[in-house]
């Protein structure tokens, strides 16, 4: 059954919330999982929708997996045989299931991949991915809506420089890598958090890899990776949507296993918001001190830039900020979707290209509003705090691709929100 976020507005999230595994690194480490036969074992995983998506794709490909949300533990069985096509109707639920086609070319010499759907946030191509491939040695087409990837007689090291620090691209080159003949160096390579931890796991498995965290990453082949054990690195964006809930509501939130290294962009807004960010010893807090934000100016850019995840919260925080603000996407050129939903809630914004002029408001106003995607659809429900009234905002299973027990995680805050059924999108 379709289901909706009702909101009741009016007040400031206060207290400590826990961040788990990130979403964007724990569906890419079950991936690399694909590279050791025998069994991987990944804790602190986060107990969302997607991941429970990425576990079918994988026992599609042959692959045992045991699940256990409550528990954050994932255990991937890989047999010395695995299939090689993954199929659109997990694809299109899971865009981040494309990270099986650089394990797929290494460990079968091949791999189907449907070309996928996504979120509605703009054109995100696989031609980079295509590319850093073919350098490897693999031969690559698509045919019948599928990405097909050969490579017979197996990879071989090569120089390749992208064109964009994509983090998908990065993360296929390097999964396909590994197991290539010679080394492999890539240049202006992504340099997320998520990036590093993905090596960590490649490295732990026997994989050889210097420059993780850099633009340059160098990878010397190896002929066979093990199974081990690996705690997935803390979610940023999940922390980092806490950060600006606190100062959108007026509130004072402890971010429970954020790691603020993680996040400097991005706080650092935060703090021009007037909230003041601490560290502390079990993440870091952000205090807004009671006080309506200030407006600040926003920019996405590839890590460690400001990430565009977080920019729907940005905007949501700049709709009742004290000034006027400018947001420029430039990542994604669909991802203002977000805006014309606050505008029913009130909110005074001008779209020009991929800026957003955004005036601010003393307070919004309660209206139904719809998620696009998984962090368009948790910055409607921070609106909502902030508006007068009640808001309802569909599209739930979105936010659920995202984020474990939001609504009961903003009750312990202090919050009026609940689940409920959605009759109007019950069809």
């Amino acid at each position: 059954m379709a289901e909706r976020f009702r909101v009741v507005g009016g007040t400031a999230l206060h207290g400590e919330v826990r961040v788990a595994g990130a979403k964007n690194s724990a569906l890419k480490l079950m991936a690399v999982a694909l590279l050791a036969r025998g069994r991987t074992r990944l804790t602190n995983v986060p107990a969302i929708l997607d991941v429970t998506i990425m576990a079918e794709l994988l026992r599609r490909l042959g692959c045992t997996v045991d699940y256990d949300p409550a528990a954050g533990v994932a255990d991937i069985d890989v047999p010395d045989e695995i299939g090689h096509r993954a199929d659109y109707d997990l694809v299109r639920a899971l865009r981040a299931s494309t990270a099986v086609l650089g394990p797929l070319v290494a460990r079968c010499g091949a791999a189907d991949v449907a070309i996928p759907g996504g979120d509605a946030i703009g054109s995100r191509g696989l031609d980079l991915h295509a590319a850093g491939l073919e350098a490897l040695g693999a031969t690559v087409h698509v045919t019948h809506g599928f990405l097909v990837a050969e490579a017979p007689g197996g990879l071989h090291g090569a120089e390749i420089r992208l064109d964009f620090p994509s983090v998908g691209a990065t993360e296929n080159v390097l999964t396909a890598a590994v197991l290539a003949r010679g080394t492999t160096r890539l240049e202006n390579a992504a340099r997320e958090p998520e990036i590093v931890d993905i090596v960590a796991l490649l490295c732990e498995m026997g994989a050889r890899i210097t420059g993780a965290g850099t633009s340059v990453i160098e990878v010397e082949g190896v002929d066979r990776l093990e199974p081990v054990e690996h705690a997935v690195v803390s979610d940023r964006i999940a922390a980092g949507t806490w950060a600006f809930a606190a100062a959108a509501t007026r509130g004072d939130i402890e971010v429970v296993g954020g790691v603020a290294e993680h996040l400097t962009a991005a706080l650092s807004l935060v703090e021009e918001s007037g909230a003041t960010v601490t560290r502390t010893d079990r993440g870091f807090r952000v205090d807004s001190g009671g006080r309506r934000p200030r407006s600040f100016d926003v920019a996405t850019l590839p890590y460690p830039g400001f990430p565009t995840d977080l920019q729907p919260f940005a905007i949501a925080c700049n709709a009742v900020a004290d000034g006027s603000a400018m947001i420029t996407e430039n990542l994604f050129e669909a991802r203002f979707r977000t805006v014309q939903e606050l505008g029913r809630l009130g909110a005074e914004t001008r779209i020009d290209g991929h800026h957003v002029m955004v005036h601010g408001v003393e307070r919004l106003s309660g209206a139904p509003v719809e998620a696009s995607d998984i962090r368009a659809g948790a910055a409607l429900v921070i609106a909502g705090l902030v508006a007068e009234g009640v808001t309802t905002v569909s599209g739930a299973q979105h936010i659920d691709r995202g984020y474990a027990h939001f609504a009961e995680d903003l009750q312990g805050l202090g919050a009026d929100v609940t689940r409920e059924p959605d009759e109007e999108f019950a069809f």
